[in-house]
C-alpha cells in the first residue's frame, strides 16, 4: 500500500524504518542531542541515506515521568526543523505530538503524518488531525506519561489493547479519517510491564487487520534493557531482536533510533519472508 503523506509517499508494501528524531533535552535515549537546528538537520539528513523510509520529530518527551511542555514551548522545537526538512528531505515527516495546536502547524509547514500517543483522545486533537488531511498513527497508552509504569494491570492485555485500538478506528473514521490513513501501534512500554511487552510483540499479527499498518516501536527501550541487564546505551542487538520479531508478526514500520542498523537487519528478514 502507498501511503500518501503531504504529497510524499510512504510505501507501506516493503518494511519501512521511521526514523527518531527527538529535539527534546529529555528523552530516554538521545535527548539533548539534536536541540539546535544545524544538529538536528544533519542528523535527519544521515538517517534519510541510511534508509529511513520517514522521520519521527519528536518536542516533548513521553519518557515515564517526563514533564509536560507548553504548547509554545513544543512549537518553537519542532516548526523550524520540520520546515526546513520539508523542503530539504525527499522522504515524509512525521509529527510526533498530542497538541492540536502542533499538528495543525507541523502539517502547515510540511508535516504529512501525526503520531499520537494520546491516540487522538486530547481535546480537540481528533478535530485537528481530521482537519490536516494526513494519515495518522494511534497508539495505545495506559494512563499518561507521568504515571503509565505505576503497576499497570491487565486481564488480558493482547484483547484489552486490540479492543481499544479498533474502537479509535473506528472513531477516526466517524470523523472522517478513512482506514487507508490509518495505523495502530500497541504502545510497548507505555503502561506495560515486561510480561505484557513480550505478549504484544508475541501476538502483534492479531493487530494487522485493524487498519492501514502497525507501526512498532521497540528501539532501546526498557523492555530490551531488563531482559538483557543493559544500560540504554548497551541495547541495540536487543532491539533489533525486537525490530525482526515485530517484523515478522506483520509489522509494516519499524520506528527506531539506529536507523542504518535497523534497516540492514529489516532487509535479511524481508529477503527470508520472500522466498517461498
Amino acid at each position: 500500500m502507498l501511503m500518501n503523506c503531504a504529497g510524499k509517499i510512504l510505501d507501506l508494501r516493503q518494511l519501512a524504518v521511521m526514523g527518531v528524531l527527538n529535539v527534546t533535552p529529555d528523552s530516554f535515549f538521545d535527548g539533548g542531542c539534536y536541540r539546535e537546528l544545524d544538529t538536528a538537520l544533519r542528523h535527519a539528513e544521515i538517517m534519510a541515506a541510511e534508509g529511513a523510509a520517514i522521520i519521527d520529530v519528536g518536542g516533548e518527551s513521553t519518557r515515564p515521568g517526563a514533564p509536560p511542555v507548553s504548547v509554545q514551548e513544543e512549537l518553537d522545537r519542532v516548526l523550524p526543523v520540520v520546515e526546513r526538512l520539508a523542503r530539504e528531505l525527499p522522504i515524509p515527516l512525521s509529527i510526533d505530538t498530542s497538541k492540536p495546536e502542533v499538528m495543525r502547524e507541523a502539517a502547515r509547514v510540511g508535516a504529512g503524518m501525526i503520531n499520537d500517543v494520546w491516540a487522538l483522545r486530547q481535546p480537540g486533537a481528533l478535530e485537528a488531525a481530521a482537519a490536516t488531511g494526513l494519515p495518522v498513527c494511534m497508539m495505545h497508552m495506559l494512563g499518561e506519561p507521568a504515571t503509565m509504569q505505576q503497576e499497570p494491570c491487565y486481564v488480558d492485555v493482547v484483547a484489552e489493547v486490540r479492543a481499544f485500538l479498533a474502537e479509535r478506528v473506528q472513531v477516526c473514521e466517524a470523523a472522517g479519517i478513512p482506514r487507508e490513513r490509518i495505523l495502530v501501534d500497541p504502545g510497548f512500554g507505555f503502561g506495560k510491564t515486561l510480561d505484557h511487552n513480550l505478549s504484544l510483540l508475541r501476538h502483534l499479527n492479531g493487530f494487522t487487520d485493524l487498519a492501514a499498518g502497525v507501526l512498532a516501536g521497540v528501539s532501546r527501550k526498557s523492555m530490551i534493557g531488563l531482559l538483557l541487564n543493559a544500560p540504554v546505551g548497551e541495547r541495540l542487538a536487543g532491539s533489533l531482536a525486537a525490530a525482526v520479531i515485530a517484523a515478522w508478526q506483520g509489522a509494516n514500520i519499524i520506528r527506531a533510533h539506529d536507523v542504518r542498523e535497523t534497516v540492514q537487519t529489516l532487509r535479511v528478514c524481508a529477503a527470508v519472508r520472500a522466498v517461498s
